[in-house]
C-alpha cells in the first residue's frame, strides 16, 4: 500500500457535483493498494498513521498527532499512485489491484482506520471520478509504501 498524506486545514470530495464528503483541519489521504497487498499491510499502515506526528504544537513544532491535534481524516482511493511511468509517455497501473481485490482491501482499511483512531473516517467512493478539494497546511506532504517499512 502507499499513501500520500496531506495535512490540511480543509478538504473535501465531490462527485458528479455533489460533496460527498468534507472536513476542516486533519489529514487527506490519497491510498494505493496493489496487488501484493494484504492485512498485515492494512494494520501496520493505520498503527504508522495514527502515531504520525506531523501536526504543530504550541512552538511550531511538529510533534502532535492526528489525536492530539482532533483532526479529522479524509480517504480517497487512487490507483494512479503505482503508475509506472518507465516506457514511453502513458502511464501503466499493471501495479494497481484490479478492483475484486482492491475494494476488500480499501473497505477494511477504512474500518481498521476508524477503529484505531477512534472515529468516523471520511471518504471518497472507490472507482468513481472524484474532484478533490484541500486547502494544504505547511505545506505537510508525507508519502508512506508499506512495502518500504524495513
Amino acid at each position: 500500500m502507499r499513501v500520500v498524506i496531506q495535512r490540511v486545514k480543509e478538504a473535501s470530495v465531490s462527485i458528479s457535483g455533489k460533496v460527498k464528503a468534507a472536513i476542516g483541519p486533519g489529514m487527506l489521504i490519497l491510498l494505493g493498494i496493489e496487488e501484493a497487498d494484504t492485512e498485515d499491510d492494512i494494520s501496520w499502515l493505520c498503527n504508522k498513521i495514527f502515531n504520525l506526528r506531523i501536526f504543530s504544537d504550541g512552538s511550531g513544532a511538529m510533534n502532535l498527532s492526528l489525536q492530539d491535534s482532533k483532526g479529522e481524516i479524509l480517504v480517497i482511493s487512487q490507483f494512479t499512485l503505482f503508475a509506472s511511468t518507465r516506457k514511453g509517455n502513458r502511464p501503466s497501473f499493471l501495479r494497481s489491484a484490479k478492483p475484486i481485490i482492491a475494494i476488500p482491501l480499501y473497505e477494511n482499511f477504512l474500518l481498521q482506520l476508524g477503529q484505531t483512531i477512534g472515529m468516523e473516517i471520511k471518504s471518497g467512493e472507490f472507482g468513481a471520478d472524484m474532484q478533490v478539494s484541500l486547502l494544504n497546511d505547511g505545506p505537510v506532504t508525507i508519502l508512506i509504501d508499506t512495502k518500504t517499512k524495513e
